[in-house]
């Protein structure tokens, strides 16, 4: 190191400095375009995940396309995950469907020389995540949980259980808004007509309908 130091201080310093700064460059962390998916074989084009991203299982690990996995983020589908088309997920998000929080004090010692299918206490769950939902940052989604199509999950937020189509959720543990999205979506709708391009027919009906009659509650 010391030899580095005495290096840099002389004239080659700038020298180093330029090759420093390209390594770091090939080192930093870009999105990939394009995801071959196990799960069906299907190639998506317009699928996008990090480089740096930590994909654990991709052999069960479901992804629509035009789907976007953000820097840092695990996704850990030991026991299956889904991802529906169009979903973003944040940076340091982590996707997990398997967890040892019980097992380690059951089994102590032994807890190594046991193998996973056979670990006592362990917390196993698939993770389903619908169509156009937004993952923020730093949240974290632990096994067994099903998200509904549409929902926004704040970043930080502890996500667990059923989170129903179209919900805005936040918190640790996470509690489910009383806005929802398309009630956010009709404020862009009274301003333009999105009709051609908007996810959901469902959700596209419901909004028309509570423009025509008016009703839109204040947000």
């Amino acid at each position: 190191m010391r030899l580095l130091e005495y290096l840099y201080r002389s004239p080659l310093g700038r020298l180093m400095s330029v090759v420093a700064n390209m390594l770091a460059r090939l080192q930093k962390p870009f999105m990939v375009y394009g995801y071959k998916d196990q799960t069906s074989g299907k190639f998506l084009k317009f699928t996008r995940v990090s480089s740096s991203a930590l994909l654990m299982n991709p052999k069960r690990l479901s992804l629509g396309d035009n789907v976007w996995v953000w820097h840092y983020s695990i996704l850990d589908a030991t026991e299956g995950i889904s991802i529906g088309e169009g979903c973003q997920i944040g940076a340091w998000v982590g996707i997990f469907t398997h967890g040892s929080e019980n097992s380690i004090r059951l089994l102590g010692r032994q807890f190594v020389h046991v193998s996973n299918v056979e670990r006592i206490g362990y917390t196993r769950g698939a993770v389903s995540i619908g169509p156009y939902t937004f993952v923020g940052a730093g949240a974290i989604i632990l096994p067994g949980t099903t998200i509904g199509k549409g929902c926004l999950i704040s970043a930080g937020a502890l996500v667990s259980g059923q989170i129903p189509d179209y919900s805005v959720v936040a918190g640790n543990p996470v509690s489910i808004n009383t806005v929802r999205t398309v009630d956010i979506d009709r404020r862009f709708f009274r301003r333009n007509d999105f009709s051609d391009t908007y996810y959901d027919a469902d959700a596209l009906r419901e909004i028309q309908a509570r423009l025509a009659t008016k009703q839109v509650p204040h947000i």
